[in-house]
């Protein structure tokens, strides 16, 4: 047979459409691990149309979906973490800082901002996993802090939104510290009777879920979110026990009483909007 009439192997066929397949229009998603169309995900507020797992999303992404026509007046953007231990593992932690500064534009792993939420107007402070895995430094903890006592000075109501790891060991007693910081400004919001709803999402673990994250008057959670302060290996290596299964994850939270909702991606901006219209004195909402 004539080399031009040489039929192609199947694998040669596959090669072939592989090639012509253009790159970045399709996303595995790590639940079900099939194969999505990228657009499809992005439309279903980046949960998988056909598991429902809710793909990580970056903090000024979810500002977007939360606040009115997304719009926000972020604050503080310009604090910065210092190196003050000089710490040091297989990279210098000012290093790791300025490789993450560059990845993500951004000085730490926090945005907080003011914005409306149903017209209300709201101080909000979200987490970005991707600058450190939303570790919680002295930045984060500052700038918290200052939300709340922003949300304080305004008369306004406080949402944060956590993603992170927990403490960052490379600042060590440092970001400890930033636990009781928090909490001690967060009750002074309580004591005013001002509201603070606390949304957590895959991952909150360590410091943070041991401090602000779970200190909301409302504490709601993303489908099968991982919430903890150990993680499970951890758990089960110390207990020398298997752990029920989805344990630690937002479902069995709320089953066993430690949070007061889950709610999907797509529905949590009204289901804010609505709590906060509960939440919100009569007398305030007037004077908006």
């Amino acid at each position: 047979m004539a080399w031009f009439k040489k039929e192609k192997t199947p694998k040669q066929r596959a090669t072939e459409r592989r090639l012509k397949m253009p790159e970045g229009l399709w996303v595995k998603c790590l639940a079900c691990k099939e194969m999505v169309y990228k657009k499809e995900v992005a439309l279903n507020a980046n949960v998988c149309p056909k598991c429902n797992y809710h793909f990580r999303i970056s903090a000024r992404d979810r500002l977007g979906m939360l606040l009115d026509e997304g719009q926000y007046e972020e604050f503080d953007a310009d604090i910065a973490p210092k190196d003050a231990l000089e710490f040091f593992d297989s990279k210098k932690y000012s290093d790791r800082i300025k490789d993450y500064q560059k990845r993500t534009g951004m000085k730490d792993a926090l945005v907080s901002c003011t914005g409306k939420l149903g017209g209300r107007p709201v101080v909000v402070a979200v987490m970005e996993y991707g600058f450190m895995g939303g570790s919680m430094g002295s930045v984060v903890g500052e700038k918290v802090t200052r939300c709340a006592e922003r949300a304080l000075e305004e008369s306004a109501p406080l949402i944060v939104v956590s993603c992170s790891g927990g403490a960052r060991m490379q600042e060590g007693a440092l970001s400890l510290m930033q636990m009781a910081k928090i909490s001690a400004a967060l009750a002074r919001l309580d004591e005013a009777g001002l509201p603070y709803i606390s949304i957590l999402t895959d991952p909150t673990t360590g410091g943070v879920t041991a401090s602000f994250a779970m200190l909301g008057d409302l504490n709601i959670a993303e489908p099968r979110a991982l919430i903890g302060f150990a993680g499970p290996r951890v758990i089960e290596q110390t207990i020398k026990q298997q752990l029920p299964e989805g344990f630690q994850r937002s479902e069995f939270l709320v089953e066993h009483g430690m949070l007061d909702m889950v709610v999907e991606r797509a529905r949590m901006r009204e289901v804010l909007i609505q709590c906060l219209e509960f939440m919100t004195p009569v007398e305030a909402a007037a004077r908006e």
